[in-house]
């Protein structure tokens, strides 16, 4: 999903008829979904891992994401939400780097994914 998601958002802007305030628009309905269902998977593998033994570095890495996750979506969501929402609006907001914040943990949770899952397929 994370992958997915990462490769759509910025490709949707190429479609014929998006406006930048319509795919503002799209992507925080978006993205509002993946970091929903985000949540959701983490607290159902936290469960999982609270009742099954598991390796230390899967744990680790769970926590690493988690974080990740609650970065994203308590600190940097809401301050591009309020940019988009500007924008939307028809404001120029100031130049922020919070968009890079935001890619940058998105490329971190794709590798810590991964490795996520390798430590998992060999446990």
């Amino acid at each position: 999903m994370v992958l997915a998601i990462s490769i759509e958002a910025p490709l949707k802007f190429r479609a014929p008829g998006i406006t930048l305030p319509l795919g503002l628009g799209i992507g925080r309905l978006v993205f509002r979904a993946l970091n929903a269902s985000e949540i959701v998977l983490a607290t159902a593998i936290a469960i999982t891992f609270a009742f099954a033994s598991r390796p230390l570095a899967a744990t680790v890495l769970l926590i690493a994401l988690t974080v990740t996750l609650a970065v994203q979506v308590v600190v940097l969501r809401p301050r591009l939400e309020a940019r988009a929402r500007l924008i939307i609006d028809g404001g120029t907001p100031p130049r922020s780097r919070t968009h890079l914040a935001y890619i940058a943990l998105e490329c971190a949770k794709l590798l810590m994914l991964g490795a996520f899952g390798i430590i998992l397929m060999f446990a």
